[in-house]
């Protein structure tokens, strides 16, 4: 009798578990658009840009975020990373546009322009991105890969 009881109180417990503990999708995050930081374009130990960050959010639920978090790789080499403390809401199956300052080692630089001298073409380069945004509910990691055309970017297209 009491084995059953046990039984039965944690097949209760796991079901209310399971209806606090929701499943929530990552967010989807791709670059937009690239800017030069507005202190000046090259400071300290890199370039300082601003990445313009499309994030989507696939679920029923906002997104309430108090901060982003993003590294980058260019052609499968260390680029660029940063950090921001901004805070807002990405709403239920909907998106929002997130600046992060991002700063761009000179060692990224330099892979990249040995990239063009071995007659890679840069016109389109591949990056992956990862990071986390940080939400009341806990960080919430994302991934992406995607192609970048260069000349569309620096114009405000992609």
């Amino acid at each position: 009798m009491v084995r059953s009881l046990i039984l039965l109180t944690a097949a209760a417990l796991g079901l209310a578990g399971c209806a606090i503990f929701k499943r929530t999708d990552p967010p989807q995050v791709t670059v937009v658009g690239i800017e030069p930081a507005a202190s000046g374009a090259i400071q300290g130990l890199g370039a300082h840009m601003q990445l313009k960050l499309r994030v989507k959010n696939p679920n029923d639920t906002p997104i309430e975020y108090d901060g982003i978090s993003v590294e980058i790789d260019v052609q499968n080499k260390s680029f660029a990373s940063g950090m921001s403390n901004q805070s807002g809401t990405v709403p239920a199956f909907g998106e929002t546009v997130i600046l992060v300052p991002v700063e761009i080692s000179y060692m990224g630089l330099a892979g990249q322009a040995m990239g063009l001298m071995s007659g890679k073409s840069l016109d389109k380069v591949t990056y992956e991105m990862h990071g986390k945004l940080s939400s009341t509910s806990g960080a919430l990691g994302f991934k992406s890969k995607d192609e970048l055309n260069l000349a569309n970017i620096m114009t405000g297209g992609k």
